[in-house]
Protein backbone atom coordinates (compact mmCIF):
# COMPACT_ATOMS: atom_id res chain seq x y z
CA UNK A 1 0.00 0.00 0.00
CA UNK A 2 1.49 3.18 -1.07
CA UNK A 3 0.50 6.61 1.33
CA UNK A 4 1.45 9.90 0.52
CA UNK A 5 0.59 12.51 3.00
CA UNK A 6 1.58 16.26 3.44
CA UNK A 7 4.65 17.03 5.48
CA UNK A 8 4.31 19.95 7.90
CA UNK A 9 5.95 19.63 11.32
CA UNK A 10 9.12 19.87 12.39
CA UNK A 11 9.58 15.88 12.73
CA UNK A 12 8.29 15.25 9.14
CA UNK A 13 10.71 17.77 8.27
CA UNK A 14 13.42 15.84 9.69
CA UNK A 15 12.29 12.91 8.21
CA UNK A 16 12.55 14.02 4.83
CA UNK A 17 16.35 15.05 5.71
CA UNK A 18 17.10 11.77 6.81
CA UNK A 19 15.91 9.99 3.54
CA UNK A 20 17.27 13.10 1.50
CA UNK A 21 20.68 11.88 3.06
CA UNK A 22 20.84 8.36 2.50
CA UNK A 23 19.09 8.52 -0.97
CA UNK A 24 21.16 11.88 -2.01
CA UNK A 25 24.68 9.86 -0.84
CA UNK A 26 23.84 6.90 -2.84
CA UNK A 27 22.63 8.46 -5.55
CA UNK A 28 24.10 11.51 -6.37
CA UNK A 29 27.76 10.87 -5.20
CA UNK A 30 28.87 8.89 -8.26
CA UNK A 31 27.49 11.98 -10.56
CA UNK A 32 28.80 14.97 -8.61
CA UNK A 33 31.30 13.69 -5.86
CA UNK A 34 30.67 14.25 -2.25
CA UNK A 35 31.41 17.85 -1.71
CA UNK A 36 28.54 18.91 -4.15
CA UNK A 37 26.43 16.34 -2.24
CA UNK A 38 26.96 17.85 1.11
CA UNK A 39 26.90 20.94 -0.18
CA UNK A 40 23.87 20.44 -1.35
CA UNK A 41 21.95 18.62 1.24
CA UNK A 42 23.21 21.18 3.69
CA UNK A 43 21.49 23.83 1.82
CA UNK A 44 18.60 22.12 0.32
CA UNK A 45 17.60 19.07 2.92
CA UNK A 46 18.61 20.34 5.85
CA UNK A 47 15.33 20.00 8.39
CA UNK A 48 15.88 23.75 8.35
CA UNK A 49 15.87 24.28 4.99
CA UNK A 50 12.94 22.63 4.07
CA UNK A 51 10.72 24.50 6.82
CA UNK A 52 12.07 27.97 5.32
CA UNK A 53 11.14 26.39 1.67
CA UNK A 54 7.73 25.70 2.70
CA UNK A 55 6.93 28.97 5.08
CA UNK A 56 8.71 31.21 2.56
CA UNK A 57 8.77 30.10 -0.73
CA UNK A 58 5.80 28.53 -1.25
CA UNK A 59 7.11 25.04 -1.67
CA UNK A 60 4.83 21.56 -0.78
CA UNK A 61 6.59 18.55 0.71
CA UNK A 62 5.02 14.89 0.65
CA UNK A 63 5.85 11.90 2.38
CA UNK A 64 5.91 8.54 0.21
CA UNK A 65 5.13 5.69 2.27
CA UNK A 66 4.80 1.89 1.24
CA UNK A 67 2.84 -0.46 3.49
CA UNK A 68 3.58 2.34 6.44
CA UNK A 69 7.21 3.09 6.30
CA UNK A 70 8.40 6.20 4.96
CA UNK A 71 10.25 5.32 1.73
CA UNK A 72 11.04 8.56 0.01
CA UNK A 73 9.37 12.21 -0.79
CA UNK A 74 8.46 14.69 -3.17
CA UNK A 75 8.42 18.40 -3.10
CA UNK A 76 6.31 20.55 -5.39
CA UNK A 77 5.62 24.49 -6.19
CA UNK A 78 2.60 26.01 -7.62
CA UNK A 79 3.71 28.53 -10.14
CA UNK A 80 2.11 31.35 -12.18
CA UNK A 81 2.28 29.09 -15.52
CA UNK A 82 2.90 25.44 -14.74
CA UNK A 83 3.80 22.53 -11.46
CA UNK A 84 8.05 22.47 -10.75
CA UNK A 85 8.74 19.46 -9.58
CA UNK A 86 11.53 20.01 -7.58
CA UNK A 87 12.00 16.61 -6.21
CA UNK A 88 11.19 13.08 -6.13
CA UNK A 89 13.20 10.42 -4.30
CA UNK A 90 13.18 6.75 -3.23
CA UNK A 91 15.05 4.69 -1.48
CA UNK A 92 16.83 2.35 -3.44
CA UNK A 93 15.81 -0.84 -2.12
CA UNK A 94 11.50 0.02 -2.92
CA UNK A 95 12.37 0.88 -6.19
CA UNK A 96 10.23 -1.52 -8.65
CA UNK A 97 6.96 -0.98 -6.37
CA UNK A 98 5.15 1.48 -8.26
CA UNK A 99 5.93 4.31 -5.80
CA UNK A 100 7.14 6.38 -8.13
CA UNK A 101 4.56 5.90 -10.44
CA UNK A 102 1.66 6.78 -7.65
CA UNK A 103 3.81 10.17 -6.93
CA UNK A 104 4.06 11.03 -10.45
CA UNK A 105 -0.01 10.82 -10.55
CA UNK A 106 -0.06 12.45 -7.39
CA UNK A 107 2.05 15.36 -8.90
CA UNK A 108 -0.48 15.31 -12.34
CA UNK A 109 -3.52 15.28 -10.06
CA UNK A 110 -1.72 18.48 -8.27
CA UNK A 111 -1.12 20.34 -11.86
CA UNK A 112 -4.60 19.67 -12.63
CA UNK A 113 -6.01 20.93 -9.29
CA UNK A 114 -4.19 23.96 -9.50
CA UNK A 115 -5.52 23.85 -13.30
CA UNK A 116 -1.77 24.50 -14.53
CA UNK A 117 -1.16 22.58 -17.85
CA UNK A 118 2.65 21.69 -17.82
CA UNK A 119 5.25 20.18 -15.33
CA UNK A 120 8.85 21.26 -15.17
CA UNK A 121 11.80 19.45 -13.77
CA UNK A 122 15.26 19.77 -13.88
CA UNK A 123 17.40 16.98 -13.69
CA UNK A 124 21.55 16.76 -13.57
CA UNK A 125 22.74 15.82 -17.70
CA UNK A 126 24.90 12.99 -16.42
CA UNK A 127 21.60 11.21 -14.46
CA UNK A 128 21.17 9.18 -17.64
CA UNK A 129 18.95 6.59 -15.90
CA UNK A 130 16.83 9.34 -14.64
CA UNK A 131 16.50 11.52 -17.78
CA UNK A 132 15.12 8.00 -19.44
CA UNK A 133 12.49 7.37 -16.78
CA UNK A 134 11.46 10.81 -17.19
CA UNK A 135 11.43 10.35 -21.31
CA UNK A 136 9.27 7.41 -20.88
CA UNK A 137 7.04 9.40 -18.44
CA UNK A 138 6.22 11.55 -21.47
CA UNK A 139 8.76 14.45 -20.37
CA UNK A 140 10.64 16.26 -22.87
CA UNK A 141 13.98 18.30 -22.48
CA UNK A 142 13.67 21.58 -23.55
CA UNK A 143 17.03 23.27 -22.71
CA UNK A 144 20.10 23.50 -20.65
CA UNK A 145 20.79 24.77 -17.22
CA UNK A 146 23.37 25.84 -15.08
CA UNK A 147 22.96 27.72 -11.98
CA UNK A 148 25.88 28.34 -9.45
CA UNK A 149 24.84 27.41 -6.12
CA UNK A 150 27.08 28.60 -4.02
CA UNK A 151 31.00 27.45 -2.78
CA UNK A 152 32.21 27.07 -6.15
CA UNK A 153 28.95 24.24 -7.03
CA UNK A 154 27.09 24.48 -10.24
CA UNK A 155 23.81 22.48 -10.40
CA UNK A 156 24.15 21.69 -14.88
CA UNK A 157 20.80 20.18 -15.04
CA UNK A 158 18.20 20.09 -18.36
CA UNK A 159 15.00 21.69 -17.77
CA UNK A 160 12.22 18.79 -18.74
CA UNK A 161 8.68 19.47 -19.59
CA UNK A 162 5.44 17.66 -19.48
CA UNK A 163 1.93 18.65 -20.72
CA UNK A 164 -0.87 17.09 -18.18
Amino acid sequence: MIEITVANTKSDYILIEKLADIIWRKHYIPITGIGQVEHMLKKYQSAEAIAKQIGDDGFEYFILSYEKQAVGYISIKKEETQLFLSKIYVLSDFRGKKIGKAAMQFIENKAKEYELKTIMLTVNKNNTNTIKAYEKLGFINVRALVKDIGDGYVMDDYQMEKRV
